[in-house]
């Protein structure tokens, strides 16, 4: 009788029997993620940590993904530590804590050139028009609420918006801030989208511009000296500090990045800060996000609602770069292809090469690239301040 009990024991263990329909739609979303990272070569950092996280948050009865608690004792009356799953104590300690997005823009600093934004400062509002998309989608949550029976709080729909950026460090920030039981929905939401910005984008482009526009060729930029490239991040961080202090923390890790790359003094620092640290920290980051795609978790209403408005967020935002662009071009000297408009959300450096593939399939001499990242930079900044707007307006 002990065996037969035993043996109905561990058949009452496997995951063939707790298995739940929810946990297998996210299971074969996980798979999805990793196809698309590792065959279509989609944002694969990101993509396969994440799709793998999903997979290990849906394993029935293991709690990979459950979260660190601190619960009282009944007898002693005193407060307990009970730690969850790994995936979940990472999640716990690195994106509600909020420390992950900071180490990420470190790391993005240390790696970005600023040097297309300086030569060329007017593209900085092409990364300013595309965070249209943000206060568009906040609308839109606001909408949905009271249209159609969601229950989006004002700072609720702010931390969704922000998912117009196309900046997932900037959207866990944000959401950690004023909408923590969201965050996970927004997360994965920010990531997908910044993953299959070439997928979304070219069609928005093609949309927006015509065959002539498509073709036209920028001029050479000027060469940008050492003391501009040490003065530009010093600069914006002062003007950080005096008119949005909220947005410090974002723009202060990435400019501090920056600096560490730029000065050339401190070569270590920043090879190890465009290396193995944001090696780490991607890692982490993507099983910690992916450990959201748990099917209780992630099978809602609102989940669907918050996925529609971040892709009608970065839609917009992309939509708004190119035309405010196209208005550039009818008015500069200078002769400026509107693709570049398309660069100006975060999505570094994905949107900007996806803007050169697109001008190339026009005109095989034409070379975006470098012009494409001045408003792509432009765009990392636009969303860590609009994030900083929000969050002192709401937080």
């Amino acid at each position: 009788m002990n065996i037969l009990q035993s043996l109905s024991d561990i058949w009452g263990s496997t995951g063939i029997v707790n298995f739940e329909w929810g946990q297998i739609v996210m299971i074969f979303v996980g798979l999805i993620l990793i196809y698309l990272g590792i065959k279509k070569n989609f944002e694969p950092l990101l993509l396969v940590t994440i799709g793998f996280g999903g997979i290990l948050a849906n394993i029935p009865t293991a709690g990979i993904a459950e979260l660190s608690t601190l619960v009282l004792n009944p007898g002693t009356q005193e407060v307990v530590h009970q730690f969850g799953g790994f995936i979940g104590q990472i999640y716990g300690f690195g994106i509600e804590g909020g420390l992950f997005p900071l180490l990420i823009f470190m790391g993005v600093g240390a790696m970005t050139d600023f040097g297309p934004l300086i030569a060329n400062p007017k593209t900085a509002i092409l990364g300013a028009a595309a965070q249209f998309g943000i206060f568009t989608t906040l609308i839109g949550a606001l909408a949905l609420t009271k249209y159609l029976g969601f229950d989006f709080s004002l700072p609720d729909a702010a931390a969704i918006g922000i998912i117009g950026g196309a900046d997932g460090p900037t959207s866990i920030f944000l959401a950690s801030k004023l909408s923590p039981r969201l965050l996970g929905a927004i997360a994965v939401a920010a990531y997908s989208y910044m993953a299959l910005v070439p997928v979304i984008q070219p069609p928005i482009m093609k949309l927006f511009t015509n065959d002539k526009e498509r073709v036209i060729k920028m001029e050479q930029l000027r060469p940008v000296s050492k003391l501009e490239r040490i003065i530009f991040p010093l600069s914006v961080l002062a003007i950080c500090i005096l008119l949005l202090p909220s947005a410090t923390p974002l723009i202060g890790a990435l400019m501090f990045g920056n600096l560490l790359k730029e000065s050339g003094v401190t070569d270590r620092l920043a090879k190890a800060a465009q290396n193995e640290m944001i090696n780490i920290v991607t890692i982490m980051l993507g099983l910690a996000v992916g450990s959201k795609l748990s099917a209780e978790r992630f099978l809602q209403v609102e989940t669907l609602g918050i996925l529609v408005l971040g892709l009608l967020a970065f839609a917009v935002g992309t939509m708004m770069g190119l035309l405010i662009a196209k208005l550039m071009n009818r008015l500069s000297k200078k002769p400026i292809n509107p693709l570049i408009g398309a660069a100006g959300v975060s999505a570094v450096p994905m949107a900007a090469r996806v803007t050169n593939k697109v001008g190339k399939d026009y005109n095989p001499n034409n070379y975006l690239l470098m012009h494409a990242m001045g408003p792509n930079v432009a765009g990392v900044i636009g969303s860590a301040v609009a994030a900083g707007i929000l969050l002192s307006t709401l937080g």
